[in-house]
């Protein structure tokens, strides 16, 4: 009997936690399919740079939070406002390109590590980053970016 209660305590105050049952390790993966189709359906897109495909991609109350200006970059809220960003962005880049490097997802979260290439001053050029993206009914609700240096 002793032996259970310091077990029962021990494991209350160690905090072990015990796998999920069928079920909830069922509904943990299809919300997982669900967030990694979102973010990659986006970032195809996004390397198409077409801004209105992008548009049905994201919630009505989508947030991205660009990685500049420094030190915390602008934050930008609602569908209308981020496509109208991107739009300017493609016409500025044409010639950028987002690779996925590693894609890590949890629920409705993911963690995207990349690379952005462009030329620049007709020289191959590069900056990594990670975004976090947030995804919400199967749409982009967040997308925060940040950069390496």
């Amino acid at each position: 009997m002793r032996l259970l209660m310091f077990l029962s305590s021990w494991l209350l105050l160690s905090n072990v936690t015990f796998p999920a049952g069928p079920r909830e390790v069922s509904m943990n993966l299809s919300e997982e399919r669900n967030t990694r189709k979102a973010v990659d359906s986006f970032n195809e897109v996004f390397n198409r740079h077409d801004a209105d495909t992008l548009a049905e991609l994201l919630t009505e109350d989508t947030v991205f939070e660009d990685t500049s200006p420094a030190p915390n970059g602008q934050r930008i809220e609602g569908r209308a406002d981020v496509v109208a960003f991107w739009r300017r962005w493609f016409a500025r880049n044409p010639d950028a390109h987002f690779e996925a490097e590693e894609v890590i997802v949890s629920g409705n979260r993911a963690v995207v590590r990349w690379v952005y290439r462009k030329p620049r001053n007709g020289q191959p050029w590069h900056l990594r980053g990670v975004d976090i993206f947030t995804v919400r009914d199967g749409k982009v609700a967040a997308k925060l970016a940040y950069v390496k240096g």
